[in-house]
Formats: structure tokens, C-alpha cells, sequence
């Protein structure tokens, strides 16, 4: 049987001294080479710690739970003492019997061992890193997680905005073009540490931010964004539960009526089930509902065409709010780096649960490009003909009822499952930068209060629709900027290596230890990035600075970020080694 180890390693104990008593007659060059050998001997002692230490963090990421508490620091130490017992190993299924699994073992001393129970649920409900046999997903599997989350109704409406700018032709440009470059440094900042450690971003992001520096961004930016979606996307399922409700008694309801709260409060009730059962009670979901919102996607395409003309579409003209058409085309393809960028607070979450790299980064990319392109495609060729970007508008009265009843009611369930998985990266956020404060409240009780403001957001779902662009920019000027911060701090400052006991340990350690828990490099970082992507365009007012229609913001404010962070970081930190 392997146990804990205990709160105080052999490592952290200083070795007894070794160097005898001068005795008489001792010369003083006798002396000096005592010295000198006693130091050879010390520095040595120094590097078989530290290969010790590689070597300890070598065995976690290949899956040995014994040596965990070693990375995660002083919370499985302080477990062990409130325990006040050894915790035994146990793997995930259970002990062996006769070489097969037994299941009740693992159980059974879950249920009468609270401590044991909460370090094996710390991974899933937690922040402890996760150790390759916890990793579940495979590719396939993360390729559908991410073509679920593509596919909500929010990619409809993407399109639809996209389609007050720009036309079919320029709008499918401005799509791949902005969902490329988001994508792509909104994976990178996320995905590889994320994968290769088993940790969420914002436990990673601690070297960047320190540990009160991550909770200023996380309730603030992170939170406020989160909050966002998730209302948005229940106002939508509400809105499809209306118009079906609509269908089958044969009557119109208000569009912004009392049936969409109603609707989407059922909706955020089924979401926070789903999301108490954990992120394998998702990966499951999304095997059955990602495949189906790929064929009615087309599906739809096919419909809008065929009832409509092509002809019609590709001379359908847009809103264009600016004389000049450069300039709109730029607009619409800043607002889709934007959408790219805001999968950010999600994706490390998610990609932790992955078995390699090849299975996080690749899915990550390819399935949000893709699936996000053609249901952003079908949602601006509706906007374009029919006058309305969201399918539960139009699906009905162009699909007949039973075609349109049976699509609505499966996009509602995918926004669900979006809904569940963006929450659930979100409150791991939030646990793991609340400190003490609440690591203590029941996971299913700390996911109802998530949901607290999104439910009032369902009594507004008129505002949810007309302010959808700005909130999408502006949530993306701040987005990118940490992004930036992010890859900066990982690639280039600590070249791809971070210490997990170090960065678990926190301010109590030394690596990822800062004044006051804030590592100020990265805070004014974000800001000077969200401050030059404000002043190249403000979404609010949109107004442009003159390079702007050149370089769009996104991209220079995720540059601008980094370069700032590295250079505080190198002025204000010149002594520290950030990587050891």
C-alpha cells in the first residue's frame, strides 16, 4: 500500500552538519581544503535536490497519485493534518481483486474517509493537476466537445452581426480571416500548458499575475464575460422553447415575451444538472449533440437556399454603418478575432481533460474554425434574406413543423450543453482564486450562484440581442491583452517550464511569489494592451483610429501586452529567475 507522505519532506529538512572540529596543529591550508570539500559536498547535496524535485514532477505527469501532495503543495499537506491519518491510494476505479478492478474498495473508503473523498474529487471539482490516467478525452472526443460549443445559437447570431457590415461574399472573408488569427493565439495562450501540466490556465496564470492577481482578473474580466454568454445562450434556448411551444398549439407568441424567461430559466435549471454530474457527464453529451448540429446546420443551409435563390444572397446588401467599405470590412473581421478570442476562458479547462497534444491543439483549432465557420455562414445568409439571423425565428415557418420543431428543439439542447461546459471552466476559476473562502461550499451549491445573474438576464432578453456586438468587442479588448500576457509569460519568460509545487505553493513559495499576491508586470500589462485596442477602435462608439483599417486592434493589443509584461517584469524582477 502507498501513502501520503507526510507534511514535511526530506528535501525541505536541512542535512546535519558534517565538518569535524579543527583540532590543534591544524594548519590553515588543512582548514581551507576541509572547507572546500565540505562545500563541494553541500553544492552537490543542493543538485541531487533539485534533480530529486524534476524527477518528482517527472513521476506525476506519468501518473503517480503517491507523489501528488508534492505538487499540489501545502493543500494536501494541510488535508493530511485535518485528516489526522495517512490517506491511502487509491485509484480512480478502486482497488484490484485477483487482477481485476474492484470498485468498492475505492468507494468505501471515500465514504468513510471525508479527506480521502475530497483529494479524489480536488481534480475534478478542484484545482489539483490532473495525472495521465485522469485524462480521459481523447481527440475525437475533444473534436466533439469543441463542435457542441461551436455550434450554439450564438454562432447564428455572429453571423447575423457580421451581415450588417459586410456582404455574403466579404462576410465568409471576414469570418475565416478573424477566426484564424483569434483562434490561433487564443489556443496557443491556452491549450499547450494547459494539456501538458493538467491544470486550467488560471492555476498556470499565476506566474503571470500572482495568486490575488489572478482572482482580480477572474472576477473581473473572466467572470463579467462568462456571466455574458451564459445569458445570451439561455435567452436563445428560451427563445426556441417559444417559438416550438408556439408551433405545436398553433398560436405567435411575443419574441421577447414572458415564454422566452420561462424557457430559459428551464434551460439554466437543466444546465446546472448537467454541470453538477462533472466534465465526464459533458464530454458525454457533446457525442450525441455535436454530430447532430453539424447535419442541421447544413441542413438549414440547405433550406435558406432552396427556399430563398443564391442569386438573392450574393446581391443582398448589408447595414455598411460607414461610407467606407475597407473600413467595414475591417469592423467585421476585428468582431470575429473577438469571437475567436472568447473561447480563451474555456479552452484550458477543457483541454487538461486531453491524453496528448496532438489531441488538444489540433481539436481545439480545426473544430471551432470549421464548425464555428459554416454556423456563423448560415447565420448571416438568414440575416441577409430573411431579415433575422436566429434560426429559432425562421427555422418554422421555412422547415415546415415538424422539421423546424424537431431543430429548434435539438439546438436548444446544444446551447445547454455550451452553457454546462463554459460554466463549468468558470467556477474552477473562481475556487481556485477565492483562496479559503470557497473551497468549502458544495460544488452543486457554488454552481447555483453562478447562475443567479444569468436568470435575471432572461427578464431582459431584448437587451441580451441589441447589445450583443459591443459586449463581444469589448469583452475581446481585454481578452486579447490577457491573452498576450499569457503567451509571453509561458514561451518566452519561462520557456514552456513551470514548477507545479512551486506553483501551488503560491505566496507561501518562492518562484511564483510576489508583494501582496500581485504581479503588477502582467495587471498593467492587460490594461496598456485593452487601453491601445480601445484607442485603435471603441466598440462602443466605433470610432477608429486611422491605422485601424490596417492592422485592425486585436492582434497589436495582444503584442503590446506582452511586450509591456516583459519589460516590467525584467525591470521590476530583475533578481528573480523565472525558471528554475
Amino acid at each position: 500500500m502507498v501513502y501520503w507522505p507526510s507534511g514535511s519532506s526530506s528535501a525541505s529538512q536541512p542535512l546535519p552538519s558534517t565538518r569535524p572540529p579543527r583540532a590543534r596543529g591544524v594548519t590553515d591550508d588543512t582548514a581551507q581544503r576541509v572547507r572546500i570539500h565540505h562545500g563541494r559536498e553541500r553544492h552537490f547535496t543542493r543538485r541531487r535536490r533539485g534533480d530529486r524535485a524534476q524527477n518528482r514532477d517527472r513521476r506525476i505527469h506519468r501518473g503517480d497519485r503517491s507523489l501528488a501532495s508534492a505538487a499540489v503543495g501545502d493543500r494536501a499537506h494541510r488535508l493530511h493534518r485535518v485528516g489526522r491519518r495517512r490517506l491511502p491510494h487509491r485509484p480512480a476505479g478502486g482497488g484490484t481483486v485477483n487482477g481485476a478492478p474492484d470498485h468498492t474498495v475505492g468507494a468505501a473508503t471515500a465514504a468513510e474517509d471525508p479527506v480521502s473523498r475530497e483529494l479524489q474529487q480536488e481534480h475534478i471539482y478542484g484545482t489539483f493537476p490532473l495525472l495521465k490516467s485522469e485524462r480521459t478525452w481523447s481527440g475525437w472526443d475533444f473534436t466533439w466537445v469543441n463542435t457542441a460549443l461551436a455550434i450554439a445559437t450564438w454562432a447564428f447570431l455572429v453571423g447575423g452581426s457580421t451581415a450588417l457590415l459586410v456582404g455574403f461574399a466579404d462576410g465568409v472573408a471576414a469570418m475565416i480571416i478573424g477566426n484564424a488569427i483569434g483562434l490561433c493565439f487564443m489556443v496557443l495562450a491556452s491549450v499547450p500548458a494547459s494539456q501538458r501540466y493538467g491544470s486550467e490556465q488560471y492555476t498556470l496564470l499565476r506566474g503571470a499575475f500572482g495568486v490575488v492577481g489572478v482572482g482580480l482578473i477572474v472576477f473581473t474580466v473572466i467572470l463579467v464575460t462568462e456571466m455574458g454568454w451564459s445569458s445570451l445562450l439561455a435567452v436563445m434556448a428560451g427563445r426556441a422553447t417559444s417559438q416550438v411551444a408556439g408551433t405545436l398549439v398553433g398560436a405567435e407568441f411575443d419574441q421577447y415575451g414572458p415564454l422566452v424567461t420561462i424557457g430559459g430559466l428551464v434551460a439554466i435549471g437543466i444546465a446546472w444538472f448537467v454541470l453538477s454530474r462533472g466534465p465526464v457527464t459533458i464530454g458525454k453529451f457533446n457525442k450525441f449533440v455535436a454530430p447532430g448540429l453539424a447535419i442541421i446546420t447544413v441542413v438549414m443551409m440547405i433550406v435558406l437556399v432552396a427556399t430563398t435563390s443564391w442569386d438573392t444572397l450574393r446581391d443582398a446588401s448589408p447595414l455598411a454603418p460607414f461610407d467606407d467599405p475597407t473600413l467595414n470590412f475591417m469592423v467585421a473581421v476585428e468582431f470575429n478575432v473577438g469571437v475567436g478570442v472568447s473561447w480563451y476562458p474555456v479552452m484550458g479547462s477543457l483541454a487538461r481533460m486531453t491524453k496528448s497534444r496532438r489531441a488538444a491543439v489540433w481539436p481545439a483549432f480545426g473544430a471551432l474554425f470549421f464548425a464555428t465557420l459554416i454556423a456563423q455562414a448560415v447565420g448571416m445568409a438568414a440575416a441577409l434574406t430573411i431579415g433575422d439571423s436566429d434560426p429559432t425565428y425562421w427555422m418554422v415557418p421555412l422547415g415546415g413543423p415538424i422539421l423546424g420543431v424537431a431543430v429548434l428543439a435539438f439546438i436548444g439542447f446544444a446551447n445547454i450543453t455550451s452553457m454546462s461546459s463554459i460554466v463549468y471552466s468558470t467556477i474552477l476559476a473562481i475556487r481556485q482564486s477565492a483562496g479559503h473562502a470557497l473551497r468549502r461550499v458544495p460544488w452543486k451549491a457554488l454552481t447555483a450562484a453562478f447562475f443567479v445573474l444569468p436568470a435575471l438576464m432572461t427578464f431582459f432578453p431584448q437587451f441580451m440581442y441589441e447589445q450583443f456586438m459591443v459586449f463581444v468587442s469589448f469583452s475581446g479588448a481585454f481578452l486579447t491583452a490577457i491573452c498576450g500576457v499569457a503567451l509571453a509569460d509561458y514561451f518566452v519568460l519561462r520557456r514552456q517550464h513551470i514548477d507545479l509545487r512551486e506553483l501551488h505553493l503560491g505566496g507561501h513559495g518562492r518562484l511564483y511569489a510576489y508583494t501582496g499576491g500581485v504581479n503588477w508586470a502582467g495587471i498593467v500589462a492587460v490594461i496598456a494592451g485593452a487601453a491601445f485596442y480601445m484607442w485603435l477602435y471603441n466598440p462602443v462608439t466605433l470610432e477608429t483610429a486611422p491605422a485601424f483599417s490596417v492592422i485592425t486592434a486585436a492582434l497589436p493589443a495582444a503584442l503590446v501586452a506582452a511586450v509591456v509584461y516583459l519589460l516590467i517584469f525584467r525591470v521590476a524582477y530583475a533578481s528573480r529567475h523565472p525558471v528554475r
